[in-house]
């Protein structure tokens, strides 16, 4: 019997909770069949706890997250929040908890199944076996910098401004888990800025250049402009392996990445903090596709991303990948047998709800488990 591992699961609002039900059943499948044990407990985040306790997280929930060995997070926000105050706002529950958990590094996976080739508007000859990670720094660069602002000139113009500003530890530290993850992968690491036109490329460029001297020369290492590579992700993305990068081009680029795939319905993320003395690092998992309230409570949303966040949190929290690898081949079972959420659809294919998809999960779970 593998130990308990604490687990948090913050539903949030809109599709949050439909996909995060069949999260739970794959978790309870695994409990069953494979001998894994959870201690999962539940919390409030974004609208639906702003309007339980009129804040997007309570010291107490955030407390929880702290001590959990990994938070499952589904979505948050709704227009029914949009007019209230800034630092209410749903969304600013997975940024607090971000910042609290420390969570520098943000993992977020472009992967291409077989039976999805034809969803991507790429040719398939362009997409088909794509596996790449792109790894963002999640906590510094130009979107926390300081000074930053709205001024008046002593001309009466106005301007706004941003500060990028990365310490040498906050680039060494994200790129450690970029080289460590390639180490397990394909052995390539592609480092991204803008090292022509800014002082914080250069020395960003600087110093991963010097840290995979000193210990990760093994790896193979390639820089790489910013605005080439969103053209490479296009043009040539199976030339990737690994890529890491800051908060602002990490931003850009892992959406344009995401497009690859066909679906933001199909894509899970990880966002990792440091290890502590024992070991154990802080970690939160999300899908990508967000809270989707136009399609919230009819079962139409897809529940793939969330089951495959699940299988991130399965590889880098606990280092279970059998389990990952196997529950991975089910949804690529799943999908190979034609069903398709709405937001996959394609001609020829059967349509399914959100629990017709945790469905077929299970059933070729059950399958291949024998």
């Amino acid at each position: 019997m593998t130990s308990n591992k604490r687990i948090l699961i913050l539903a949030g609002d809109g599709i949050g909770p439909e996909v995060m039900a069949q999260v739970e059943r794959v978790m309870e499948w695994l409990a069953a069949r494979r001998a894994f044990s959870f201690e999962v407990s539940g919390g409030l985040v974004g609208g639906a706890c702003y309007e339980a306790h009129g804040t997007p997280l309570t010291d107490e929930t955030l407390a929880d997250a702290l001590a959990a060995d990994a938070v499952l997070f589904g979505a948050v926000g709704g227009p029914q929040w949009d007019d209230v105050a800034r630092h209410a706002r749903p969304e600013m529950g997975i940024l607090r908890l971000r910042k609290e958990m420390d969570l520098y590094a943000n993992l977020r996976p472009a992967l291409v199944f077989d039976p999805l080739v034809a969803a991507s508007t790429l040719k398939e000859d362009v997409v088909r076996g794509l596996d790449l990670m792109i790894v963002r720094e999640l906590t510094g660069g130009i979107y926390f910098g300081e000074p930053r602002g709205v001024d008046t000139l002593a001309d009466g113009t106005r301007r706004g401004f941003d500060t990028e500003v990365y310490s040498a530890f906050e680039i060494e530290r994200v790129c450690r888990v970029a080289f460590e993850l390639a180490r397990r992968r394909g052995n390539r690491v592609h480092s991204v800025e803008k090292a022509n036109v800014m002082e914080s490329g250069k020395f960003w460029r600087d110093e991963v250049t010097a840290l995979h001297a000193a210990d990760y020369a093994d790896v193979e290492l390639q820089h790489m402009y910013a605005d080439n590579c969103a053209m490479q992700l296009v043009r040539q993305p199976r030339q990737f392996d690994v890529i890491v990068t800051g908060n602002l081009f990490g931003d850009l680029l892992s959406d344009c990445a995401a497009m690859l795939t066909g679906s933001l319905g199909m894509l899970p993320s990880a966002s990792l903090g440091a290890s502590d003395a024992g070991g154990r690092r802080k970690a939160l998992y999300e899908p990508v596709h967000g809270s989707a309230p136009d399609i919230a409570g009819q079962g139409l949303a897809n529940p793939l991303a969330a089951i495959l966040s699940f299988t991130m949190m399965l590889r880098y929290s606990f280092d279970a990948a059998d389990d990952a690898d196997l529950i991975e081949g089910a949804v690529q079972d799943a999908l190979a047998q034609g069903l398709r959420t709405a937001d996959i659809m394609q001609d020829g294919m059967t349509g399914a709800s959100t629990e017709a998809m945790g469905d077929a999960v299970l059933g070729a779970l059950d399958r291949r488990a024998g």
